[in-house]
C-alpha cells in the first residue's frame, strides 16, 4: 500500500513484487466474493500507481507554467481551528529562455507569471552555454566573473560582472509554490 507524505520520508516508492498469481485469478468465478476482492484489490494497485507517478518529480521543463510534482511541507501559519486544513503545497516550474548573457552588465526579461505576496521560490538556477567556443556554465555561477540572477513580480535578470556575451544560449528554470 502506498503512503502518504505524512507517513513517511522515504519518497514515493512501491513494491516491486507480484500482487496477482494468474493461476488463482483464471480459477476464480466472476460471480464470487473472492473474485470482487481481486477487483478491489486491483483498483487500490492502479490507484496507488497513479498516486505515485503524480508525486514524482517530473523531468519536465517546458517554457510554459506547469506543477512539476514536488510537494513542500504544509503552509505552517494555517491549521483545521483556523478553518484551512495544511496540506502539502505543488512547486510550480517554468523556465525562461533567457538569450545570450550580457556583458559586465544587466538584462532582463519578462518571465510573464503572476507574482504577489503568496509566491515564494524554492528554486532559481540555470546553464549558459558559448556554443562557439564550448564552453558551459551553471547558473548563478560565483567563479572569476560572477554572475547572478535575480527575479522580481516582473523579470528575471541576469547581471555579469564581466565580458560573458559569448555564451549566447542561456535557460534559467523558476520553481516556486502558490500558497
Amino acid at each position: 500500500m502506498a503512503l502518504s507524505p505524512e507517513r513517511t520520508n522515504t519518497g514515493a516508492f512501491l513494491p516491486t513484487t507480484s500482487i496477482f498469481d494468474a493461476v488463482n485469478i483464471n480459477n476464480v468465478d466472476i460471480k464470487s466474493q473472492e473474485f470482487k476482492d481481486i477487483l478491489v484489490r486491483l483498483y487500490q494497485s492502479v490507484n496507488n500507481i497513479a498516486l505515485m507517478v503524480n508525486i514524482k518529480d517530473s523531468g519536465y521543463y517546458d517554457l510554459s507554467e506547469f506543477i512539476n510534482g514536488q510537494l513542500f511541507f504544509p503552509d505552517q501559519t494555517l491549521s483545521s481551528s483556523a478553518g484551512q486544513t495544511p496540506e502539502y503545497r505543488q512547486v510550480f516550474r517554468k523556465v525562461i529562455d533567457f538569450g545570450a548573457l550580457p556583458n559586465s552588465t544587466s538584462k532582463s526579461v519578462a518571465h510573464e507569471l503572476t507574482i504577489d505576496a503568496n509566491t515564494s521560490f524554492t528554486r532559481i538556477y540555470g546553464a549558459a552555454s558559448d556554443p562557439t567556443g564550448l564552453n558551459y556554465i551553471p547558473l548563478p555561477f560565483a567563479g572569476t566573473g560572477q554572475i547572478a540572477i535575480d527575479v522580481d513580480s516582473t523579470n528575471v535578470k541576469v547581471t555579469t560582472s564581466s565580458a560573458r556575451s559569448s555564451y549566447t544560449i542561456a535557460y534559467i528554470v523558476l520553481e516556486y509554490l502558490k500558497q
